[in-house]
């Protein structure tokens, strides 16, 4: 089954504002019709970047079985950690940037490699606020669960 996934998040006051992420995911089923299922949640106190990567790993945990899947983010932070291989050096080291330093957000992305285990995703950067329709979903999702009420705590993730 091929899924195309848009995600985005959002902090206020980034860092340490609430948050949220959104997602979006869709596919076709056998006669042509389009299935649209979204996704979003509000955190207290977070950072943009954690809620760009909850997003991700959010939708991939949302499929029930093995897919393919174009995963759309305008988080060049997420695109390029794939894309570039930075994901690949900071395990090489050890979890170490090239200057030395513990990744950030280690949790998110070990936990981001383990939801993308079963899936052949790939990753693409979409420009943001550009008027990419499932794109704008998104960060209106993620703005507004970071605007909402109950909001969840935002731990490291095992």
């Amino acid at each position: 089954m091929r899924v195309t996934i848009y995600t985005d998040g959002a902090a206020r006051g980034n860092p340490d504002g609430p948050g949220g992420y959104g997602a979006v995911l869709s596919y076709m089923d056998a006669v042509g019709k389009e299935h649209i299922r979204e996704l979003s949640c509000g955190y207290k106190k977070t950072t943009n970047n954690r809620m760009e990567l909850m997003g991700v790993i959010r939708a991939l945990e949302a499929l029930n079985r093995p897919c393919q899947v174009d995963l759309w983010s305008d988080s060049q932070y997420v695109v390029k950690a794939f894309n570039e291989h930075w994901i690949d050096n900071w395990q090489k080291r050890g979890w170490k940037t090239a200057g030395k330093k513990t990744v950030k957000n280690m949790d998110l992305w070990k936990k981001l490699l383990e939801v993308m285990a079963p899936h052949q995703v790939t990753f693409h950067w979409v420009k943001g606020h550009a008027g990419q329709a499932y794109n704008e979903r998104c960060d209106l999702l993620a703005t507004t669960a970071a605007d909402g009420e109950n909001l969840c705590d935002d731990v490291e993730l095992n």
